[in-house]
């Protein structure tokens, strides 16, 4: 925007922003997330006027851009210039469905041409953007009839994914691929220090929030508050965590004396939810919480300091011991190693589209270093529970496997695997409830053979 473009100025106080400008913003989320960029990153660059309906837009988009994609390519044979065609499949992603769309149809289709037309980088095709989205309005059952075999329409994801997912799960491809579209719920893991799962759930219903228990430290909200709405929350009572991801903590120390000074390492620890939950159960333990970046590293200490809980947190190479290791071994190790995170596109979906078919490879020869690194840190009978937010097999049982073929000292014990969203996962008992709406993870929980 130029000193002298007046299009794209801020809104008097108390007014919403135009829907164009909402489209405008959205269209550059799509096209950056194209180019490799996330979105997190790109939404902090978004005004805080603009953000809120940006990320829901975004998000509605990203969930349907493989429809979006395949009407364009029925509109517009020829692809256009990326900005054109981020805004173009911006609106047919949020108007192919009528039942879905944020607003009347005809609204979007306006409002997009006049977001093309306010911006220098498509306002020279604005007549392109309107011709092929009156079409839409003119053809649209036509049209959406010819997607309907198209795998990249009906699933919403690569058709490399879709195919991998196909091997990988033939007996739930389906199923993960439709929890993928579903907005994901927000559950709460209740401080086992400052009270129960039954006296917070008490105190949501007092507010006229309702819940469900998930897990053994659960609760599920049937609508999504502001953090700074849930009781205690400043106070440390509470953390937002997926059920999936609240598994790690309670299966890596089953069966352990919660007063013991157990010595605890959390590799790749950041943002510090598992660090914390660890915590919370053993508050004796001596953790050690790890990452490589150090901007991540500060989230750990401020979730720590929320809760008030002491951890030694250090930014570090996870894989170079030799670089932070002081020599005294570990009880038990928590790696949550670095993955696709495959598992959680319901949450991010960007990753969907950022991913590459060769990325899952590159990321567990990475696990599989992280783990031949870490091994020989582990005291002997002590534990190691690798995870991962992948649903790719790759990521998973071919990393576990792979380890146990060149490591005899290793014994893995019965362990949930992947857990698949609606499906009752193997190794895991609750004392309350399943795990309810959750992620896709993997665990495996190996232990140090006695020589």
């Amino acid at each position: 925007m130029t000193p002298t473009d007046k299009s794209n100025a801020a809104p008097m106080p108390g007014q919403s922003p135009p829907l164009w400008r909402l489209l405008q913003a959205t269209a550059a989320a799509v096209q950056a997330t194209r180019q490799g960029k996330s979105l997190t990153a790109q939404f902090e660059s978004v005004s805080s006027e603009l953000r809120p309906g940006v990320q829901a837009l975004s998000f509605q988009v990203l969930r349907q851009l493989g429809r979006a994609t395949t009407l364009r390519e029925l509109l517009a044979a020829k692809t256009p210039p990326p900005g054109v065609d981020a805004l173009l499949c911006t609106a047919l992603a949020l108007c192919w469905d009528e039942a879905y769309a944020p607003y009347p149809i005809h609204t979007l289709v306006n409002q997009t041409v006049e977001a093309a037309r306010k911006q220098r980088q498509t306002q020279a095709q604005g007549g392109f953007i309107n011709a092929c989205l009156r079409r839409f309005m003119r053809e649209q059952d036509s049209l959406i009839q010819q997607t309907e075999n198209q795998a990249l329409a009906k699933w919403n994801h690569p058709v490399w994914w879709i195919e991998r997912l196909m091997a990988d799960h033939p007996s739930h491809w389906e199923q993960l691929l439709s929890a993928a579209q579903m907005p994901a719920p927000m559950t709460l893991r209740v401080n086992s220090r400052q009270g129960t799962v039954d006296e917070y759930q008490r105190q949501l219903e007092s507010m006229g929030v309702q819940s469900k228990a998930v897990g053994q430290h659960g609760l599920q909200l049937t609508k999504a508050l502001p953090v700074q709405r849930l009781p205690g929350f400043s106070q440390g009572h509470v953390s937002v965590q997926d059920a999936a991801a609240q598994v790690a903590a309670p299966f890596l120390m089953q069966g352990l004396d919660s007063t013991q000074n157990w010595k605890i390492l959390d590799a790749c620890a950041a943002p510090g939810g598992k660090t914390g939950h660890l915590l919370e159960l053993y508050p004796n333990a001596q953790v050690t919480a790890l990452d490589v970046d150090e901007s991540r590293c500060k989230r750990i200490d401020e979730n720590l300091e929320r809760l008030g809980l002491p951890a030694k947190v250090l930014s570090a190479d996870a894989s170079q011991p030799n670089q932070w290791w002081d020599g005294h071994h570990f009880d038990a190790i928590l790696l949550d190693a670095p993955c696709t995170a495959s598992g959680i596109v319901r949450r991010h979906p960007d990753v969907r589209w950022l991913r590459r078919p060769s990325d899952s490879q590159q990321l567990a020869d990475i696990q599989a270093n992280l783990l031949k690194a870490l091994w020989p840190l582990l005291a002997p009978g002590g534990r190691l529970l690798y995870c991962t937010c992948s649903i790719f097999r790759a990521e998973g049982d071919g990393t576990v496997q792979a380890f146990l073929k060149c490591n005899t000292d290793a014994l893995l014990h019965p362990s949930p695997g992947h857990l698949i969203p609606g499906q009752t996962p193997n190794g895991l008992s609750f004392k309350h409830n399943p795990l309810g709406e959750h992620d896709g993870f993997y665990y495996a929980l190996l232990e140090k053979r006695l020589h």
